[in-house]
């Protein structure tokens, strides 16, 4: 999408607003910015009559009622005050007018709920905070729901995963409006990363359970070593256990196989070597147990949707 002058960006807010999605939105494309030749018009709406109650104990007022969104490009849902409640019905009725009148619609975090009880997502690929992945998926089963991505383009629906993921998604739409130089200047300004790929996963998912004593001192022995190639068999001898057993209590104790419960200790050294250090992807491969540079990036990928070389500019320090 092509962005004009006077491209108008309509915030809905509501009763119970969740303030920072909300502020989010404001921040990207409420703010005035004088060192761009054009930028968003932006204004806010309520589906909700009187002041809003926002999270943290503020009152929120909206310039306009639900009328400001026959005329808005974009239309954003700053989350939604409960994913078991349906959106009013004039809510639902202003977004499915506004988006078959060609309208961009965005959604942040539980957002999409809002979008989908106004039943303009049919078939289209969307996500939303993984807590509530599984609950969208049951409760709209025609949607396809990825519950492992940052953000979803979808061209006019464009939805996004919880919290800051918003904010990946809003430059997202910066840079497909006014291109990668603008996007950047704001990212800066944000003290942001300029991209973090769509599809890059929400979280590493490394559980915290309780665990034995002698079960901590094993795992702490593996991060110790994680230089080494590292067998689950040597690690059953050293537990001085069958390997059938040693495996059945690792994953009572982690949540997770021995040897998947490696690769995400050894991506989590990956992603501080990324950070911290000036090491050579290869030299990061070695150092944290992988071997080489290619296996480094196929777990990378794999876990993290993203590539090792990317991941460095997006986090890098300093």
């Amino acid at each position: 999408m092509t962005s004009k002058p006077n491209h108008l960006v309509a915030a809905v807010i509501y009763d119970g607003l969740c303030t920072f999605e909300y502020g989010m939105v404001v921040e990207a494309f409420g703010l005035e910015r004088p060192e761009f030749e054009t930028w968003y018009d932006f204004t806010t709406c309520s589906a909700d009559s009187g002041p809003c109650r926002a999270l943290g104990g503020l009152q929120v007022t909206a310039e306009n009622g639900l009328e400001a969104l026959e005329k808005a490009d974009t239309i954003v849902i700053p989350g939604w005050r409960s994913v078991h409640e349906r959106p009013p019905e004039a809510l639902l009725e202003a977004i499915w007018a506004a988006y078959y009148r060609g309208a961009r619609i965005v959604s942040i975090c539980s957002g999409v709920f809002v979008l989908a009880a106004a039943g303009i997502l049919q078939n289209q690929k969307v996500t939303t905070h993984w807590r509530y992945a599984d609950l969208l998926a049951e409760k709209y089963p025609e949607l396809k729901v990825d519950p492992n991505v940052l953000f979803i383009d979808e061209g006019r629906i464009m939805t996004s995963a919880g919290s800051a993921a918003g904010l990946d998604l809003c430059l997202n739409i910066i840079r497909n409006d006014f291109g990668p130089a603008v996007a950047n200047k704001v990212a800066k300004r944000l003290v942001l990363p300029a991209q973090r790929d769509g599809g890059q996963a929400q979280f590493i998912d490394r559980p915290l359970v309780r665990r034995e004593q002698a079960m901590d001192e094993l795992l702490q022995w593996v991060r110790d070593h994680i230089q080494m190639p590292i067998k689950v068999e040597d690690l059953a001898k050293r537990a001085h256990m069958s390997l059938r057993t040693f495996i059945r209590r690792f994953k009572e104790a982690t949540g997770l196989p021995p040897a998947k419960w490696m690769i995400q200790e050894r991506l989590a050294l990956a992603c501080t070597c990324l950070e911290e250090t000036m090491m050579s992807v290869e030299e990061v491969a070695t150092h944290c147990g992988f071997g080489i540079a290619d296996t480094l990036r196929h777990h990378f990928r794999d876990q993290m949707g993203i590539s090792p070389t990317r991941y460095r500019q997006n986090y890098q320090l300093g």
